[in-house]
């Protein structure tokens, strides 16, 4: 039987295999030819199995394998993210809530608020796999099998975890494809988010995609548009139909086995293509695109100082509600007066408040104001390098764990 395995799989490799008319599927037509070259007991290769059983092994077998290399991948993600990151950490940006300039921060801290969540996105994915790598095999049709099949074994010889613990649910169980589609759809989904962000800076003209990610107009001569930003971000929707298209497709299936479990491999198929290919486009943006620190600079507005306006006075005592509704008055009165909150005198902030003192004038700094953040995950540098060292000890984590 091994022996004749064996030329039936160089027949598959050499492509010399030929399919008959009476070949119902891959498992028929594989024990037809085994029984060609090695005679009737040929016959006995199915002794114990079903179909049923066989393609839910082969299925779990290529997911796990398919996300193990998934997971490689995203190790590089995270490790270009992170060193693009350290590369760019005096770069100051606006930092937006709303879409409204909100406080100045780290041009690295930005690329790292999108790397983190890469990163749970990589420990959800091994958090998958344990429950993918349990092995269906001598569960027979439905009923398990009638001749002492050692599962465990088998389990064992194949490289699973273990085997599931009922044969019914064993040969119908696509919990595992469904849990890699939403996967999918969440990694898709901060890609997107990613995407996006990159998008409306490159628009303006805060970064530069390189050439090898955008394409010029038909028409226009002046333009280059980031169409691999517009993709990874038009990919999450289509991920997220292959998802609830699937579920779908589970929700209304009685026990055990039934052929509509089929429809689960074109979609599983295409989603770990799809995720491979964004990885790889969004890794080849991260390390080529160029920030453009002075354009970066000039979103940076006095007004996104307000806040440490009112930190300036917590830092003397005052509660922090009292600071907020005098910062407020001191912003109304740089819009009253058509002025720049930084251009207001000491004279004037003494008005609004007496305890406004000479030194307040070194709040209209922004790399001091970035500095302050020095809290775990802030904006400060020394926190966003913390960030980084743990971003890149994590993806060396994996590629010790999954090369």
């Amino acid at each position: 039987l091994i022996n004749g395995l064996g030329q039936v799989r160089e027949e598959w490799y050499n492509g010399t295999f030929v399919l008959k008319p009476g070949d119902e599927d891959i498992h028929t037509a594989n024990e037809r030819r085994l029984t060609e070259l090695i005679g009737p007991v040929g016959g006995k290769l199915h002794t114990g199995r079903s179909r049923n059983d066989q393609v839910a092994t082969d299925t779990r077998l290529w997911t796990v394998e398919a996300e193990r290399q998934i997971l490689t991948e995203l190790a590089l993600l995270l490790h270009t993210g992170a060193e693009f990151a350290r590369e760019h950490v005096d770069v100051l940006m606006a930092g937006y809530t709303h879409l409204q300039p909100a406080q100045p921060i780290r041009f690295s801290h930005w690329m790292m608020s999108h790397i983190v969540a890469f990163m749970r996105d990589a420990e959800r994915l091994t958090e998958l796999i344990p429950r993918a790598n349990k092995c269906p095999l001598g569960c027979g049709a439905l009923a398990g099998n009638a001749f002492g099949v050692d599962r465990e074994f088998l389990a064992r010889e194949l490289g699973f975890d273990g085997v599931t613990p009922n044969s019914l649910d064993g040969v119908s169980d696509r919990d595992f494809v469904v849990e890699f589609l939403l996967w999918a759809s969440m990694f898709l989904m901060h890609l997107s988010q990613m995407a996006e962000d990159l998008i409306i800076t490159n628009m303006l003209k805060g970064v530069i995609i390189d050439d090898a990610y955008a394409t010029g107009s038909s028409l226009m001569p002046q333009k280059k548009n980031p169409d691999g930003l517009e993709l990874l971000r038009g990919k999450a929707g289509i991920m997220m139909g292959k998802a609830v298209g699937v579920l779908a497709t589970l929700k209304g299936l009685p026990r055990a086995y039934n052929k509509d479990l089929q429809e689960d491999k074109v979609p599983l198929f295409e989603a770990v293509d799809t995720v491979k290919d964004c990885i790889a486009i969004a890794t080849g943006i991260i390390a080529t695109m160029k920030p453009k620190p002075e354009n970066l600079m000039k979103a940076l507005c006095p007004e996104m100082l307000a806040t440490d306006l009112a930190d300036y006075l917590v830092r003397k005592g005052v509660p922090f509600r009292e600071t907020h509704h005098i910062s407020g008055a001191c912003v109304r009165l740089a819009e009253e007066t058509d002025t720049s909150i930084d251009a207001l005198t000491l004279e004037q902030l003494q008005k609004i408040d007496p305890r406004f003192e000479q030194d307040v004038m070194k709040v209209w700094d922004y790399e001091v104001s970035v500095e302050r953040k020095k809290s775990i995950g802030g904006t400060a540098k020394t926190s966003v390098l913390r960030q980084i060292e743990e971003c890149i000890s994590f993806a060396n984590s994996l590629q010790d764990v999954f090369n």
